[in-house]
C-alpha cells in the first residue's frame, strides 16, 4: 500500500456500554489498526453522538452523519444517501463496513465484513421488515463489495453457496478475545457467586435472549438436569431480552425449577468476565452462529464449554468443548450432567480450551483484516491502471 490513504469506516455499532458482537469486532480491530498504521487516516462514521473513548489515535477523525440508522427505512437513507455524501466529503480511498451492510450508491472501493447470514437459515427469527431488507439487499451487497471479510470459514462457505460469491473474493478474519477474560482466584469466584448466584455454583449462558440463541431449549435442559441431579446448581442468563422472546419466556414460566434461573441482563465487559470466570460451565447451544465469541471467552477463563455441533461453533471450539445437538434438550442436559459429576472431564476441556483459544486473538484479527484492506486498495489500483491503459489505446 503506497502513499497516505483515507479509510472511512462504518462505526455505527460503537456504542458506549453497549458493545455486543459487531460492536466488539469493530472496536477491537479499529483500536489496533488506527494505532498501528499512523501513516494513514481513518474517518469514523457515526450515526449519533459518539463516545470520545472510541477515537483511538490522532489519525482518527470522527464524523457524525444522520439519521440514526436503527430501522430498515433509516438503514436505506443512511447507506444510500448519507454514506455516499460522507465518502465524497472526506475523499475516501476505501470504505470499510463492519456490519454486513454497504452502500450501493458509491464507487468507492468497499471492504464489507460479514458475521453471518443467519436470516437465510432462520428467517422466522427476524422481524418482518428487517427480514425483507436483509433478503433483498444482502445478496446485492455481497455482489457489490470489492472484497468481503468473513469471521469464519463457515460464513465464507455460506456466502459462496447462498449467493454464488467466488471464494477468491472472500478472506477470513476470525474474532479474537479481549484481555478482560481471565481465570479468577477461588476467593473472587466465591464473591461473584455470592453477588449473583445466591452462593451457588452455576451454568452460564451469555448472549441475547432470542430464538436463534436457543434459550428455551436451555431452560428445558436445565429443568431436566435438576430433575436428575440433587443439587443447588443455578442457571445464570447474562444478556438482554431481544425481539421475539415471548415464547422463550413462556418456556421459562412453565419450568418446574424456574426459581433456580437468575437473569442478570446485559453486563459491562469487566463484570461479565467475572461472571464467566466463576461459572461451572458455559452453555452456548445456539441454533446458528457466524462465529460464537463467548466460546473463546469461556476458554480464556478456564471454564468448560458446552456448545452446538452446527454452523461455525465446531470450528471455534475444536476438540475443546462438548458438542451437542442444539435441538435436543436431552443432549444439552446430559452434557450438563457430565460436567457436574466429572471433574477430570472439566480439567481436560479447560486445558484444551487454553490451547484452542491461542488461535484467536484480536491482534490476529486486525492483521488479517488489514491484509484485506490492502487487497481492496490494490484492486482499486489495478482497476485504475486498466482504465488508464484503455484510455491510452483510444487516444
Amino acid at each position: 500500500m503506497e502513499n497516505r490513504k483515507t479509510i472511512a469506516v462504518n462505526t455505527r455499532f460503537l456504542l458506549a456500554n453497549k458493545l455486543e458482537g459487531i460492536g466488539r469486532f469493530t472496536c477491537e480491530t479499529l483500536k489496533y489498526l488506527s494505532c498501528q498504521h499512523p501513516e494513514h487516516d481513518f474517518v469514523f462514521l457515526f450515526d449519533r453522538p459518539y463516545d470520545p473513548a472510541f477515537i483511538f489515535a490522532d489519525n482518527v477523525t470522527p464524523m457524525v452523519i444522520g439519521p440514526p440508522a436503527r430501522h430498515p427505512f433509516l438503514w436505506y437513507l443512511w447507506f444510500e444517501y448519507a454514506i455516499p455524501r460522507a465518502l465524497k466529503k472526506c475523499k475516501a480511498d476505501l470504505f470499510l463496513s463492519t456490519d454486513g451492510f454497504l452502500s450501493l450508491s458509491t464507487d468507492v472501493p468497499t471492504l464489507m465484513v460479514v458475521h453471518d447470514i443467519a436470516f437465510e437459515h432462520y428467517p422466522m427469527h427476524v422481524p418482518y421488515w428487517a427480514r425483507k431488507y436483509y433478503q433483498h439487499f444482502s445478496p446485492k451487497y455481497a455482489e457489490k463489495a470489492t472484497r468481503i471479510s468473513s469471521v469464519s470459514h463457515f460464513t465464507k462457505q455460506d456466502l459462496v453457496s447462498k449467493y454464488g460469491i467466488t471464494p477468491d473474493k472472500i478472506d477470513v478474519s476470525p474474532n479474537g478475545c479481549n484481555g478482560y477474560f481471565n481465570p479468577l482466584a477461588a476467593e473472587e469466584q466465591i464473591e461473584i457467586r455470592a453477588k449473583h448466584a445466591k452462593n451457588c455454583e452455576y451454568f452460564v449462558f451469555v448472549g441475547a435472549i432470542h430464538p436463534r440463541k436457543n434459550v428455551a431449549n436451555i431452560f428445558t435442559a436445565f429443568d431436566h438436569f435438576k430433575k436428575n441431579n440433587q443439587t443447588d446448581m443455578k442457571l445464570v442468563i447474562a444478556g438482554r431480552e431481544a425481539w421475539e422472546c415471548k415464547a422463550i419466556m413462556a418456556t421459562y414460566e412453565a419450568m418446574k425449577h424456574k426459581e433456580e434461573v437468575i437473569f442478570l441482563g446485559h453486563l459491562q465487559t469487566d463484570e461479565l468476565a467475572k461472571v464467566m470466570a466463576s461459572a461451572k460451565a458455559l452453555v452456548y447451544t445456539s441454533l446458528f452462529e457466524g462465529f460464537g465469541l463467548p466460546i473463546l471467552e469461556a476458554m480464556s477463563c478456564q471454564v468448560p464449554v458446552i456448545t452446538s455441533n452446527v454452523s461455525s461453533m465446531p470450528e471455534v471450539a475444536g476438540d475443546a468443548a462438548l458438542l451437542v445437538d442444539p435441538t435436543s434438550y436431552e443432549a444439552i442436559s446430559d452434557a450438563m450432567t457430565q460436567l457436574y459429576i466429572n471433574p477430570s472431564l472439566c480439567q481436560t476441556l479447560t486445558r484444551k480450551g487454553l490451547k484452542q483459544r491461542e488461535h484467536f486473538t484480536w491482534k490476529k484479527t486486525a492483521q488479517t483484516l488489514w491484509k484485506s484492506i490492502d487487497k481492496t486498495l490494490q484492486t482499486k489500483s489495478n482497476t485504475q491502471t486498466v482504465k488508464s491503459r484503455n484510455q491510452e489505446s483510444f487516444a
